[in-house]
């Protein structure tokens, strides 16, 4: 096995900042890495991601095993968070995952998500407005994280009041699913976030069972298949799991995309001239900055990576944004391309695991994506630096300050 005198730190800024030439090592050097800190395997290499993340040789429940060991004492403060993170159908194998992935895919029918696109448009053009006022913003916290968490909250029936809240658990529970390494109360606030939200969504099913909508919540609740229903816990988890999932990776997709814009005014002013290649372009800034930056798998029966011996119950993470860049199945695949054709990426994974949410957050950033650059074609990097965030899972920005100059 090939021993690296480097090690793989995602919490070093200068990899925070810009973890491709690290990920490019990897690929190159040593495929399948060891990491003694983390205690797993990081793979890097496309064809072994893809097979990670679709083969029946992994499964996806990392959370069971990493709370096995957690000791007694911290296990008792997050068994009411891993009522409801147990359920979530990211971290389920089948046969649990098939079933509750078959209820839920009933609310999220493609025609369901193309009826929201007037609302997306609406929420985009208030929040454009807004931005307008400022000649200096953090596009983070004035565009980018209240779009796709206003747009996922009026789809599910969420008061637009409790914006902040939802935003505050929200970064809470990512301190433990995304492997925060540098915050000491990451377990106490990652179970009081779990905890409220869980809360919330209890009083909102309540509501909607007595008065039902036209909301994702109420489609949820309505579900069925052969006498099968999503239960109360279930249902708990499922609209915990869509907010989490319906927002924090469509921000972290629209701030890397306006940053890698503005680092390639080329390819931004292609975009600008050229509005219908949205779709091209969102899967590009998709393929070049992953929001998940990686997927967590369990081994489940011992097999061979590249002549290396990954063993039943081993951790691996399954690093996509250095799979998007393999150089294998992507040409000059550090270049930025809106035109890029074809682009097979795998940012919302494989297989049975594929994103539910995946068409919700293409369409949130085909309208808003475009409508940014024509009402600020000449918006500039700001007066600091960005700020990415503390995650190995999560691949995002905390903050983004930018100018405005319209």
């Amino acid at each position: 096995m090939p021993v690296m005198t480097m090690i793989y730190d995602p919490a070093h800024p200068v990899v925070r900042a810009d973890p491709h030439p690290t990920y490019a090592r990897l690929r190159e050097e040593d495929p399948v890495h060891w990491h003694p800190g983390l205690r797993c395997w990081i793979l890097t290499r496309y064809e072994d991601v893809a097979a990670a993340l679709s083969g029946p040789a992994m499964s996806p429940d990392r959370l069971t095993p990493f709370y096995a060991a957690l000791p007694e004492q911290t296990q008792s403060l997050l068994a009411e968070m891993m009522r409801y993170l147990n359920l979530w159908i990211v971290f389920r194998d089948p046969p649990a995952h098939t079933r509750l992935r078959g209820l839920v895919a009933k609310a999220f029918l493609p025609g369901t998500i193309l009826s929201f696109k007037p609302l997306i448009e609406k929420i985009v053009t208030r929040q454009l407005d807004r931005l307008a006022k400022k000649d200096e913003a953090d596009l983070v916290a004035d565009f980018t994280m209240p779009l796709p968490a206003l747009v996922i909250m009026a789809m599910m029936g969420v008061p637009e009041e409790r914006l902040y809240d939802v935003k505050g658990w929200s970064d809470d529970i990512m301190l433990f699913i995304g492997t925060a390494r540098a915050t000491p109360d990451k377990y106490e606030r990652a179970r009081r976030g779990a905890v409220e939200m869980a809360g919330l969504f209890r009083e909102e099913i309540e509501k909607r069972r007595a008065d039902p909508g036209d909301d994702l919540l109420s489609l949820l609740i309505a579900a069925r298949d052969e006498q099968d229903r999503l239960s109360e816990d279930e249902l708990v988890a499922t609209a915990m799991l869509l907010l989490f999932a319906g927002h924090e990776t469509t921000t972290n997709l629209l701030s890397t995309a306006t940053l890698t814009m503005m680092r390639n005014p080329d390819q931004r002013a292609r975009l600008a001239a050229s509005p219908d290649m949205a779709s091209t372009a969102v899967e590009e800034f998709l393929r070049t900055e992953a929001p998940t930056n990686a997927m967590g798998r369990i081994v489940r029966t011992t097999h061979e990576v590249r002549g290396v011996t990954l063993k039943e119950g081993d951790r691996l993470f399954a690093i996509i944004n250095a799979a998007n860049r393999d150089g294998s199945q992507f040409t000059d695949p550090d270049k930025v391309d809106v035109g890029r054709q074809p682009n097979r990426h795998l940012t919302f994974g494989q297989g049975p695991h594929f994103c539910l949410g995946a068409q919700l957050a293409r369409l949130e950033a085909r309208i808003a994506l475009p409508q940014l650059i024509e009402r600020f074609p000449n918006m500039s990097p700001g007066s600091s630096p960005p700020v990415w965030l503390d995650s190995l899972v999560m691949r995002g920005l905390k903050s983004l300050p930018v100018r405005t100059e319209r």
